[in-house]
């Protein structure tokens, strides 16, 4: 997040909308900040208190059009785009995103960080679909909202994001020298 903080020089009164996001990721951003989240019903945690004023809005972050005539300083989105669904939903979010015509921040995780970030296994993404298939069957049993999660989660690969994002910069974020994520940097 201090990423975050010096690449979109965040400083308090800033007006952010958070698509699909969650309070607590904002607990380690000091400046006190107006913040809209925009997420499916019963996803976003409401009652969970953080030093922000917060907004929560139900909806779908591939039509912001609720949203619509609202000032934000800039958007926000970590780990969404990868839920949305196919890739014309994905270039919807995008389209979203960049409507606004406003700075943005998009990350999404790298298929080359060795522990996959949805449901911890190691190299995941480089399974036979077939294996994949077995693994998820038997999560459903024990974890099925889980395993939902997990099931409708796609990759998305950097060089998508360069065309969903032409103008944008693409930040790689490391851990140990592997990519973990990619960032989107729209200014």
């Amino acid at each position: 997040m201090q990423v975050l903080v010096d690449e979109m020089n965040i400083k308090s009164g800033m007006t952010v909308l958070d698509l699909g996001g969650q309070p607590e990721i904002w607990d380690s951003v000091p400046a006190k900040l107006n913040i809209t989240i925009l997420n499916l019903p019963g996803i976003a945690r409401a009652e969970r208190p953080s030093h922000h004023n917060i907004t929560y809005v139900i909806g779908d972050a591939c039509d912001v059009t609720g949203l619509d005539g609202q000032r934000f300083d800039f958007i926000f989105s970590n780990s969404v785009i990868e839920h949305v669904g196919d890739a014309s939903k994905r270039a919807a979010f995008a389209e979203q995103v960049k409507k606004f015509r406003i700075p943005y921040w998009v990350q999404t995780p790298s298929i080359y960080f060795p522990i996959e970030a949805h449901n911890g296994m190691p190299f995941w993404w480089f399974y036979p679909p077939a294996l994949r298939r077995r693994i998820v069957a038997g999560w459903k049993k024990k974890l099925p909202d889980w395993t939902e999660m997990v099931e409708t989660t796609d990759i998305v690969m950097k060089s998508e994001l360069r065309t969903l994002f032409p103008s944008a910069k693409i930040l790689t974020e490391r851990v140990m020298g592997f990519p973990k994520s990619y960032v989107v940097v729209g200014k």
